[in-house]
């Protein structure tokens, strides 16, 4: 924050990645959170992907708990409006100079950066969907960073199935509060289990 040349570099690096999230496109396992979503079964969806993902395939904005945030916008962190990312990209692009808000404070893609505190009312809203649900589903995830690896035992610890779909170990999966552990690749197992659900 006190350093041009270190908020250059920053936009420097994000700017590698930017195409790369602009083009990305949900999957099948995106569209089934979606579908169940339609069908009323579900309550919310937790996910530690910057992506933005989610909220493209339609995972609705009062359902999706971002804990880390989002590429797909660009924050303030004085005033913390949100805007659209593609013309602060492009004016670094041609200028090699970080972007401002027209407050004057500084932008940065709207995710968490290391050191930066989760923001409470994301954290909130997570443990709020962890003691209202009646069904939690890890998907995809090694479970190994807290506090988000914490929502799915929260949730667990009331008694509530929960699943955990993965390729590969988790740091769950000694953990007697599982009710099923499956191994294997989540975009080829959950798909068609939400089919099965939904028929």
């Amino acid at each position: 924050m006190t350093s041009e040349a270190a908020r250059i570099e920053h936009w420097d690096f994000k700017l590698e990645g930017w195409d790369g999230y602009r083009n990305a496109q949900p999957n099948a396992v995106h569209h089934g959170i979606v579908a169940l979503e339609n069908a009323g079964k579900v309550l919310a969806v937790v996910t530690q992907n910057i992506d933005g993902l989610h909220a493209r395939a339609g995972t609705s904005a009062d359902r999706l708990v971002e804990l880390h945030g989002t590429n797909l916008l660009i924050e303030c962190v004085s005033c913390k409006r949100r805007s659209d990312p593609a013309p602060h990209f492009e004016s670094f692009r041609a200028k090699k100079t970080p972007p401002l808000c027209g407050c004057g404070g500084f932008l940065k893609p709207a995710t968490i950066s290391f050191g930066q505190n989760l923001d409470p009312r994301v954290v909130a809203r997570a443990e709020e969907a962890a003691t209202g649900c009646d069904l939690v589903v890890a998907l995809g995830s090694t479970l190994s960073v807290y506090p988000a690896a914490s929502f799915p035992l929260l949730a667990a610890e009331r008694g509530v199935p929960y699943v955990v779909i993965n390729q590969g170990p988790t740091d769950h999966d000694h953990e007697p509060r599982v009710s099923l552990r499956i191994d294997g690749d989540v975009a080829e197992i959950f798909p068609p289990a939400v089919a099965a659900a939904l028929a």
